[in-house]
C-alpha cells in the first residue's frame, strides 16, 4: 500500500476494494460506493470534529503556579520540550477535556517517526506542563513514561481557547506537509470531540448523501471520540483503542430497529461507528440510545450483532483498526485483501483509499451490480 506525502482526504480517483459475503474481492472506483447499497439499507456515519489535540510545550516541574495569560512563552523554568497528545477523555461533555488521558513525547514533532521519537523527562504526579497559553497537571501516571492523566488548569471557556490558540492536529510523519484544522475534519463534522478524524467519513460528501436519498437508503449519524492511531510504542499501541465516550441519537436508535425489521442492512462508515454501535447492542439487535463508553476491543472471536457491512480506510496488520476487521472476515480472506491492496497500489488509512467489508459471519446478500 501507498502512503499519501501531501493532505488528499477525497481523491478524485479514489479506489474502493470489495469484500462481498462469500469472501470474494472486488475492484472498484469509491464513487460508486453507493451502487452496493440496497433500498432499505441504513448507513451510519460519525459526525464527530476533530481536536487540535498536539500541544507542543515544556515540563514546568512541580508545583509551578498556574499562569493563564495567552502571551506568555511555552518555555517554563525546567523548559525541557514536550509535546502532548491528547488520547481520551471521560465524557463527550465540554468539561470532559479538563481530565484527559494523554501521550507524552520528548523532543522533536511530526517529523520524526513516532516509533523515533524520544520519551519525555521522567514524569511524576503534579508536575506541572507549559503548553503554549495552557497549563496542565500530571495527575496520574498510568503504568508507562508515555502515558499520564492530566487536569488542565482554567475555566472550559479559557480551556477551548487555548486549544484553538495553540494546537494542532495529531499528525504522522508519513505526511511532509502541516495539516490545518479543514484537512481533519469530515464533510458532517459536528461536535469537536475526536483526537484523531473518524476518517472513513472522508468518502462522503453532499452529492453522496443525495444519492442515498434517491436509492431510498436512510443515513444517520452518532458521535464517537475516535482516539489516536499509535503512539509509537508497542507495549502501548497494545492497549489501542482506549476507553472511548460515544452518543447515539434516540433518531439512530430508531432508524436501526426499523431497518432490521423491514430486513435492511445496518452499514457502518469506520471502525468507530462499529465500536460504538456494538458496544451499545441489546438483544435482538437493536441499540441503546444515549451516552455509553466504549471499553471492549473487537476482534476474531466478536459476533457482530448489529453491524452488517462496513466502510473503512485500509488498515495494517497488527493495527487496533486492523484487529476490528476480523471480525467482518476470516484470516485467509483478509490475507487476499492486503494481497490485493498491495498490488493495485491502494492509499492508506486516513488520506488514502477505501474497503467496504460485508459480515461474512451472518451476512445479508449482497448482490453486485456488473462492473
Amino acid at each position: 500500500m501507498k502512503s499519501a506525502h501531501l493532505p488528499l482526504q477525497r481523491p478524485p480517483k479514489a479506489k474502493l476494494l470489495i469484500v462481498d459475503e462469500r469472501g470474494n474481492i472486488t475492484h472498484w472506483p469509491r464513487s460508486r460506493f453507493v451502487d452496493l447499497l440496497h433500498r432499505g439499507d441504513l448507513v451510519i456515519a460519525n459526525d464527530a470534529a476533530t481536536l487540535l489535540a498536539s500541544l507542543s510545550g515544556s515540563l514546568g516541574g512541580a508545583g509551578i503556579q498556574p499562569a493563564l495569560d495567552f502571551q506568555q512563552s511555552a518555555n517554563g523554568p525546567a523548559g525541557r520540550p514536550i509535546e502532548v497528545r491528547l488520547a481520551g477523555r471521560p465524557s463527550l461533555a465540554p468539561d470532559g477535556i479538563r481530565h484527559a488521558t494523554a501521550v507524552v513525547f520528548g523532543e522533536g514533532d511530526f517529523r520524526t517517526r513516532t516509533e523515533d521519537r524520544p520519551l519525555p523527562p521522567e514524569l511524576h504526579a503534579g508536575d506541572r506542563l507549559i503548553l503554549g497559553p495552557l497549563r496542565a497537571t500530571v495527575a496520574e501516571v498510568l503504568g508507562h513514561p508515555r502515558l499520564v492523566r492530566l487536569v488542565f488548569d482554567g475555566s472550559n471557556d479559557r480551556i477551548w481557547e487555548g486549544l484553538a490558540r495553540h494546537g494542532r492536529p495529531i499528525q504522522y510523519s508519513h505526511l511532509s506537509t502541516p495539516l490545518a484544522l479543514w484537512d481533519v475534519w469530515t464533510p458532517i463534522a459536528g461536535p469537536p470531540v475526536a483526537f484523531e478524524p473518524p476518517s472513513a467519513g472522508f468518502a462522503l460528501d453532499w452529492a453522496t448523501l443525495a444519492a442515498f436519498r434517491d436509492r431510498g437508503v436512510h443515513f444517520a449519524t452518532l458521535t464517537h471520540a475516535a482516539g489516536i492511531s499509535s503512539t509509537g510504542d508497542l507495549e502501548l499501541d497494545a492497549l489501542l483503542p482506549f476507553d472511548e465516550p460515544y452518543s447515539i441519537p434516540q433518531a439512530t436508535a430508531l432508524a436501526i430497529t426499523r431497518t432490521r425489521a423491514r430486513g435492511g442492512r445496518t452499514i457502518a462508515i469506520g471502525t468507530t461507528v462499529v465500536r460504538a454501535l456494538e458496544d451499545a447492542a441489546q438483544p435482538g439487535g437493536s441499540v441503546r440510545a444515549g451516552p455509553g463508553l466504549a471499553t471492549r476491543r473487537i476482534g476474531s472471536q466478536t459476533r457482530l450483532r448489529v453491524v452488517d457491512a462496513l466502510l473503512s480506510g485500509t488498515h495494517e496488520s497488527g493495527t487496533s483498526h486492523y484487529e476490528l476487521l476480523r471480525a467482518f472476515v476470516d484470516d485467509d480472506v483478509l490475507h487476499r485483501v492486503d494481497q490485493e491492496l498491495n498490488t493495485h497500489g491502494y492509499r492508506t488509512h486516513e488520506f488514502g483509499d477505501s474497503i467496504f467489508l460485508v459480515n461474512g459471519r451472518n451476512a445479508k446478500s449482497l448482490a453486485l451490480p456488473a462492473a
